[in-house]
């Protein structure tokens, strides 16, 4: 079960940044379900904050390469396209986390 989630990750980053070059009909909605996936059966409790942190910060931060001459905004297509991947992860995860900390 654990390489389903490994597969998954590595299958979003990849499709991430083809997506920055190609087009891909439901591209999207493919990243935001391997994100799921990844959230779901990657990130343990213990790794919770740091996923979490490191998230928020990508979400924040991906769009501002943009303004780099000539490669801005190949970053900008793969940071946004890797956001579309680790943001549904990132919602689960924080679910958890709420949950997690709610029983206590």
């Amino acid at each position: 079960m654990s390489n389903i989630g490994k597969y998954a990750f590595l299958g979003g980053v990849a499709l991430a940044i083809v997506m920055a070059f190609v087009s891909i009909p439901s591209g999207a909605l493919i990243l935001a379900a391997l994100g799921l996936v990844v959230g779901f059966l990657n990130i343990t409790s213990s790794e919770s904050q740091g996923f979490l942190v490191a998230a928020i910060a990508l979400m924040l931060t991906a769009t501002s390469a943009g303004i780099i001459p000539e490669v801005g905004g190949v970053i900008t297509a793969v940071t946004v396209n890797l956001v579309a991947f680790v943001a549904p992860a990132a919602l689960l995860v924080a679910l958890k986390s709420l949950t997690d900390s709610s029983r206590d």
